[in-house]
Parts: structure tokens; C-alpha cells; sequence
């Protein structure tokens, strides 16, 4: 009852701090604080974004309607320096009492300190000042209106304002719009002094923005002007700019309609002090000169080697270390062409993804020989060709307290001198864990090696020619990687090797597709039997249980202890229920979670699979919060090692499955979409969404899904109010360490403001859930069965903070428990809205 009363009393002292604040404190006397600015539509109020984006002025910030920063300005005191000299100046024996212990100079630097000064400084600069209203502002948004109602066809708009100064030192603007009729678009005409640029025109004119019927937008009038700029100048046109077309507009005695007359002039030229007009030319590609060291810092080009190469002419000032193949294939600018600036930016684009040149340089000029032929040069500046890089991390996990990570990589660019690109990175690892047997107490007693190594083709790598399937247009590439690493002195001597073969390109802009025509995981546990020597933790907890509950003497040695097998067996009579211990017992979570621990560190895998993957998205830059992100992606692996199973007559192990090396392979087939939506809400809000599902089915030689390959739910860019594999599998609560299973179902909201300057915050709501399904999990609280399993589904819901730092985003996120299906039928809303309970997230960038 106490800590009730405690709560409730600090929730009164903060809404009455709140509602206290005087949000007028700063207003001077004959000036008024801007509260709103209300427009009117024609008697009808608008609260379009697009049009209270026109207004000059606007109120001050605010956060669910408190105006947090402008309270936060009102808080700080004005002239701390003045202020704390008046202190003295009214009461001089305090001033001379505090020189007496202190010196004259320490009291005068007191009123630097930040506690007179700093903090307030603090304040006001994260505050925000008053936004009082400003006539003159006023009348430049009414102008701005005019104009942005004039730009979308109401050119008979008439805008007046009026103000509310009802409360004390406040004001709401009240903006009153009439917008009279709209005109429409009726005739255009064209008059095109260049002959060939009219047959242009006309070629595409059904591509035109402008269509007769539509209101006139000025926008219209514009797009319009960039399409045809942009149509003829990848249509030959070198010298054309946008400035030679203009717009003619006849709105007299023509019945609220518009009337457009087009006009594009000659190419204007100047031949010394004269200038003169002529018609434009379209251009074609006569030469395309290739430098392939050029040097920046040079303006004299030296040529030392050369070579033509299907009509392409390569110079260098070295020996020529390039393949012309290699080179030509990312050059979309040919001899006999026509000249085009989508061209150009192309090969600019592919000829920058080789990574083996810096973005290349491409000029033209008028050919000599033939005045309507240009000369394409091509400067190209290579990139070194040898790098290396070093690093060393600290990490912390599960099975390690406490390691030391080092990683030493070695990059090779133009391998074979056909642009291709090699890495390869060495990576060691010590560290110490108490979990784990050390006889010979080193602090040191986890270590592993490995190496990875990745080449890349910028073409696709295949026996057959794929470039009427896949042209270089698509910017293809061949990735091939391998990797090996080895832990010898955790005690289970692991091995693990992977490998695939990528291919990756892009249909469209902002789309793209990989296909991996094979990716192989291969994980070995050597020395199985060492385990719970290794695992010392987990091995006393167990011989702890079994000293009071042992029921099968062969399970312990004459001391009592559990002997190696014996520790297996008594796991499997507790969950047997061949002992006195009951699955709602402490004893009995304790043994199964070792359990399902043990299965998961002991896990050997084979997996060869193949998969494809599909991306899009309609976002065009980094500043873009209005778009969509869709993925897919397919995967099926085991059918090959299944036929080559099949042919060697591989052994069959206990289990009845197939096996490899000694491994039960994997077979699945796997699927799973993706959904990212953004709403950009204006004034730094944004609203984003996220949907996922996916699903893996074992077949033929498997009756599970690998861990690997598994989904998990929880985590700081998934279902926040659980930490990572702690949520389900359904409404079986997460008793495991590591909780999977194969099939999830996900939603993500969130509602992203800007607090003030570089920070923001973050309102969200998750939900979600895994399920077992297909598998051979029986229980039914870890199965989905049908819509009913849907209440099962969790969800989290809460509030986060965001610094933008520019190049990433730091993110705290603070989630609570709202629906929770492992709790009881009516237990599950709302019963762990509380601080005890609260999951707090670190992470990088935003989470979806």
C-alpha cells in the first residue's frame, strides 16, 4: 500500500509540473505566443500537410500536444551573468563571506560553473524560444498560398487571415482560402525549330504529362520539361539543356481553360564575340577511348601501350594489366551508337561496381573528322591493387565470459586481370568461461581458428552463355566463398566448412535477385563423449538432482557421482518421468533445459542447398521515408546429397536417416516473405510497418530443421519486449536457452518523432510468435494448428529513443510484455506492464 501511494503521489507531482508550466513565461508584454495556424478551404478546414508546409511560420514543437522544448527554454534563466552579479551587488557581506574561505577569483568563476550558468546554457540550447507571431511572416505565407493554389490551376485564388486573441498573450492564426474554379488544359500546340527534334517529339508525345482534360499543375508543366530534356538528349541531342524549351499560357476569353503553346528554340553557338543559332544535331559515337591508369594529377597523357579491341581503343601509360573482355563489358558506350546520358551513367555505375577503379571519368568532344560524330573519352583510375586490414575485438556470450578476437584480411583486386576481386581474412579466438573443465586452471581455456576466403567475377560464371538471359545491363556478378574453422580446446574438437556459389543481379532499378546454386554448411563435433567434462556447470547441477533422485544404480560410480553415460541416461529417466521428479517441478526445467542444451552444442550438420532471392523496393535515396521494401526468398536443400546418398549406399545411422561423412543430412524446403512500408508523415513523423512469414518443412531424410536455418523470436530488431530465443515456441513460455522452430509470424509498427535536434523517439508495437509445425515436435503448445493457434500470437508493446549521429542511428528500446500467450488463458493482457518486467534493446540503426 505504501509503494502504491508512493507511485501515485509522484504521478500527481509530475502532471502538476506538466500542467504548471507557463508556457507564456518569455512572451514580452506586447507580443503573443503563435499557438496555431488553422486554414480554411473554402469554408472547410484543411489539414493537408502539403498545403500547411507553405506557412512561414509555425508553432512551437510538441510531443502528444505538450510542447516539451519550449517548456524546457522557459525553465532556464535569462542573464545568469547579470543575475549572479546582482546577488552580490544587493547582499555584499555574502559576497565577502564566501571570499574568505574562497579567493575573489573562485567566487567569480562560481558563476560560470554549470550549475549557475551551464545548465541554463543547456536548456536554451535544447529548449526552443517562443515562436511569437510575426506580421510579416504572415503575409509571406499568404503569398506562398497564392502561389502554391495559383501552381495547381486556381489562378482566380484570393487568401486572407484573420487572428484569435482570445487568451492572454496567445494567438491562433485563422488563414481563410477561396479557390475559385480550377482551369483545365484544352489545345497545345508546338512550334520546334529543329526539324529533327520535332520528329523526336512527336516519336514519344504520348509519354507527354500534359494531357487535355487534366487541371493545369505547374508540376505537370515541369515533368514535362525534364521528359523531354531527358528523351532527347539519350536520343543523340549532346548539346541540349532544358533552358531551350519555354511554355506559352493563353487563359483570355477562354472559359476557365488553358491553352499551351510549346516552344523550343535552335542551339545557340558563339564564334568569338558573335553568336548565332543553328539546328540541333544528333550525335553519334564515331571513337571510345579507354585510359586505363590514367593519373588525376596529370594533365599530359602518356601512352607507352595500346590495343584495339572490338572497335574499343585501350591506352595505357604502363603495361596493359586488363583484359579488354573485362573492361568493354561494363562500357555501354559503343562505336556507331547513338549518344545517350543513360548510356554514360551506366557504364559510370557498372565500371565503379568492379571495385578495381575509383568512379571513372567520361568526357566528349566533337570528332574533327565529322562534325556530327563525338569522341568518347574514358579515364579510368585504378584502385590499389593489394590491401590489408587487422582488428581485434572483445566479445562476451553465452559460452564465453570473457575473449579476445583478432581477424587479419588481405584483399586482391584484378586477379586474373579481368576486373576480378579476392578476399581472404584470417580469424583467431581465446577466451575464458568458468562452464568449462580446466584442470590446469587457464584463465585462457576456449580457442578456435578459421579462415575465409571470397572471389568475385563482376559476369556470370557458368558453362553456358547466359548474356541473352542475363545481359550486362542487369550488372551481373559471381561470387565464390569458402570457409573453414576449427575449435580444438572447448573439449568437442568442432569442425565446421561452408561454401556457395552466388549469382546476383539486377532486372530492374531497385530490384534485384540472387541465386545460390549451391551453399554448403558442413559441422562436425569430433569428441561427443567429452561433453559434460567440458561443461563442468552443467554436469554439478545435474549430479546435484541425481544425488536426491537417482532411482538406477549404473547411472553413478561407487562415490555417487554420475558417470559419463550414466548422466545421459538419468536426463533421459527425468524426462521419461522414470524418476520422482514432475514436470512441474524446478529440478525438472533444470534437467530438461541441460538437455536441450546439450542437443544444441552436439548438433552436427550437413546442408547443401540451393535458394533464390528476390528484393524490390520503390525507396530512391537515403532521404526517402516514403517507400516500400519487398522480399522473398526460396530454398531447398538435401535432394542432391539424396541422390548421391542413394547411388553410394551411404549408411543409414540408429535414427533411420541417411548419412555423409558420417552426418545426417538436412532436407527441407523453405520460404519467406517480407513486407516494409514507411509513411513519411512530414515534420520528422514517420509511421513504418513490417510483416514476415516464414516456414521450413523437413523431408525425406529429415524430421526437424537445423538450427542454422531455424527462426527465433525476441530480440532487438524482432519481438522487443522478449530478449533473443526467449518467446515461445507458442504458448509454450521459452524454458530453453535457445528456443526455435520452423514456421513465424511477425508484425512490426512503429510510430518514429524528433524530440528535438538529433534526437528522436519511438513509439511501437510488436507482434508475433514461432510454431512447430510438420516437424516431429508433438506437443501441441509448441504447435500451430490452424487459425486457432493464433492466439498465441505475443505482443510487445512500448517506447524508444534514437540519436542520429548521421552515418548510423544508436537505439534504446524499453518493451513490455502487453499479451503474453505462456501465461495462463486470463492472465495474458496487461499483467507485466510493470518495471520489473521491462526489456530494455541496443541496437544499431532502425530496426526495420
Amino acid at each position: 500500500m505504501k509503494n502504491f501511494n508512493t507511485k501515485i503521489s509522484l504521478f500527481i507531482l509530475i502532471t502538476l509540473i506538466i500542467v504548471g508550466c507557463n508556457t507564456t513565461k518569455r512572451v514580452p508584454n506586447n507580443k503573443r505566443l503563435l499557438m496555431d495556424n488553422e486554414i480554411y478551404v473554402d469554408d472547410k478546414k484543411n489539414k493537408d500537410d502539403e498545403v500547411s508546409s507553405q506557412l512561414y511560420q509555425k508553432p512551437n514543437s510538441s510531443i502528444l500536444g505538450y510542447r516539451l522544448r519550449l517548456n524546457l527554454y522557459n525553465l532556464a534563466k535569462q542573464n545568469t551573468d547579470s543575475l549572479y552579479k546582482d546577488k552580490f551587488l544587493k547582499n555584499p557581506a555574502k559576497y565577502n563571506r564566501k571570499a574568505k574561505w574562497l579567493s575573489k577569483k573562485q567566487v567569480n568563476r562560481l558563476g560560470q560553473s554549470f550549475w549557475n550558468k551551464g545548465i541554463h546554457e543547456f536548456l536554451k540550447k535544447t529548449g526552443e524560444s517562443p515562436v511569437l507571431l510575426d506580421t510579416n511572416s504572415t503575409k509571406k505565407s499568404i503569398k506562398r498560398l497564392n502561389s502554391y493554389y495559383f501552381n495547381n490551376g486556381f489562378f482566380d485564388v484570393k487568401t486572407d487571415f484573420t487572428t484569435d486573441t482570445s487568451k492572454t498573450k496567445k494567438v491562433v492564426l485563422k488563414y481563410k482560402i477561396n479557390k475559385g474554379s480550377g482551369y483545365k488544359l484544352d489545345s497545345l500546340k508546338t512550334d520546334i525549330a529543329t526539324l529533327a527534334l520535332d520528329s523526336l517529339y512527336k516519336l514519344r508525345k504520348d509519354n507527354s504529362f500534359i494531357k487535355s482534360g487534366n487541371q493545369y499543375k505547374t508540376s505537370d508543366i515541369d515533368n514535362e520539361r525534364n521528359r523531354i530534356t531527358t528523351d532527347f538528349r539519350n536520343n543523340g541531342v549532346y548539346f541540349f539543356q532544358q533552358n531551350y524549351i519555354n511554355f506559352d499560357l493563353d487563359t483570355i476569353q477562354t472559359n476557365k481553360k488553358v491553352n499551351l503553346k510549346l516552344n523550343i528554340e535552335n542551339q545557340n553557338i558563339r564564334e568569338g564575340d558573335t553568336s548565332a543559332t543553328q539546328d540541333f544535331k544528333i550525335y553519334k559515337i564515331n571513337k571510345v577511348n579507354i585510359f586505363t591508369d590514367h593519373q588525376t594529377n596529370k594533365n599530359e597523357i602518356k601512352v607507352n601501350d595500346s590495343v584495339t579491341y572490338n572497335g574499343f581503343n585501350f591506352y595505357s601509360e604502363k603495361k596493359l594489366k586488363y583484359k579488354p573482355k573485362s573492361i568493354t563489358s561494363a562500357i555501354f558506350i559503343a562505336p556507331g551508337t547513338t549518344y545517350s546520358d543513360f548510356r554514360t551513367s551506366l557504364t559510370s555505375k557498372y565500371l565503379s561496381n568492379l571495385r578495381v577503379f575509383n568512379y571513372p571519368s567520361i568526357q566528349y568532344s566533337v570528332d574533327p573528322k565529322d562534325v556530327n560524330g563525338l569522341i568518347a573519352n574514358v579515364f579510368l583510375i585504378p584502385r590499389k591493387k593489394y590491401t590489408f586490414g587487422a582488428s581485434v575485438d572483445f566479445t562476451h556470450s553465452n559460452i564465453q565470459d570473457f575473449g579476445i578476437s583478432g581477424n587479419t584480411s588481405l584483399g586482391i583486386r584484378n586477379v586474373f586481370n579481368g576486373a576480378e576481386t579476392f578476399e581472404i581474412a584470417f580469424r583467431g579466438n581465446v577466451g575464458a568461461s568458468r562452464d568449462l573443465s580446466n584442470p590446469n586452471n587457464n584463465f585462457f581455456n576456449i580457442s578456435e581458428i578459421g579462415v575465409d576466403s571470397k572471389l568475385n567475377f563482376p559476369r556470370i560464371l557458368f558453362p553456358l552463355n547466359t548474356d541473352k538471359i542475363i545481359p550486362k545491363t542487369m550488372i551481373p556478378s559471381t561470387t565464390l566463398s569458402v570457409g573453414f574453422a576449427k575449435q580444438r580446446n572447448i573439449g568437442l574438437d568442432k569442425q565446421n566448412f561452408t561454401s556457395a556459389l552466388s549469382y546476383n543481379w539486377t532486372p530492374k532499378r531497385n530490384t534485384t535477385i540472387r541465386f545460390d546454386l549451391f551453399n554448403v554448411q558442413f559441422v562436425k563435433n569430433i569428441n561427443v563423449g567429452n561433453y559434460f567434462n567440458v561443461y563442468r556447470t552443467s554436469y554439478d547441477r545435474l549430479n546435484e538432482i541425481a544425488a536426491i533422485y537417482n532411482t538406477n544404480s549404473e547411472n553413478v560410480d561407487l562415490d555417487g557421482n554420475l558417470t559419463q553415460e550414466g548422466t545421459l541416461n538419468f536426463i533421459v529417466d527425468v524426462l521419461t518421468e522414470n524418476t520422482d521428479i514432475l514436470p512441474e517441478d524446478d529440478e525438472y526445467k533444470t534437467v530438461l533445459s541441460i538437455s536441450e542444451r546439450y542437443v544444441r552444442l552436439i548438433e552436427d550438420n550437413l546442408i547443401f542447398a540451393s535458394s533464390i532471392s528476390f528484393s524490390k523496393t520503390s525507396k530512391r535515396d537515403i532521404q526517402d521515408n516514403n517507400f516500400y521494401v519487398f522480399k522473398t526468398k526460396i530454398e531447398s536443400a538435401g535432394n542432391v546429397l539424396s541422390l548421391i546418398s542413394n547411388a553410394s549406399k551411404e549408411i543409414i545411422n540408429q535414427n533411420g536417416a541417411n548419412t555423409i561423412f558420417d552426418v545426417e543430412y538436412s532436407q527441407y524446403i523453405k520460404t519467406e516473405f517480407e513486407y516494409i512500408k514507411h509513411w513519411d508523415l512530414r515534420r520528422k513523423k514517420v509511421f513504418a510497418i513490417r510483416s514476415f512469414f516464414g516456414i521450413a518443412i523437413p523431408y525425406g531424410n529429415s524430421n526437424s530443421i537445423p538450427f542454422s536455418r531455424s527462426y527465433f523470436a525476441g530480440g532487438t530488431n524482432d519481438i522487443r519486449a522478449w530478449q533473443p530465443y526467449s518467446l515461445g515456441p507458442g504458448s509454450s513460455g521459452g524454458i530453453f536457452d535457445f528456443n526455435e522452430a520452423n514456421m513465424k509470424i511477425s508484425f512490426n509498427a512503429e510510430f518514429r518523432f524528433n524530440i528535438f535536434g538529433k534526437l528522436n523517439g519511438a513509439l511501437f508495437a510488436d507482434a508475433g510468435n514461432i510454431w512447430n509445425v510438420l516437424d516431429n515436435v508433438e506437443d501441441e503448445a509448441y504447435q500451430f494448428n490452424g487459425l486457432k493457434s493464433l492466439e498465441t500470437i505475443a505482443l510487445g508493446t512500448g517506447f524508444g529513443f534514437r540519436y542520429d549521429f548521421g552515418l548510423f542511428v544508436v537505439r534504446g528500446d524499453l518493451g513490455f510484455k502487453t499479451y503474453n500467450p505462456a501465461k495462463n488463458i486470463n492472465n495474458r493482457w496487461f499483467k507485466e506492464l510493470n518495471l520489473s518486467e521491462l526489456v530494455l534493446n541496443i541496437g544499431i540503426n532502425y530496426p526495420f
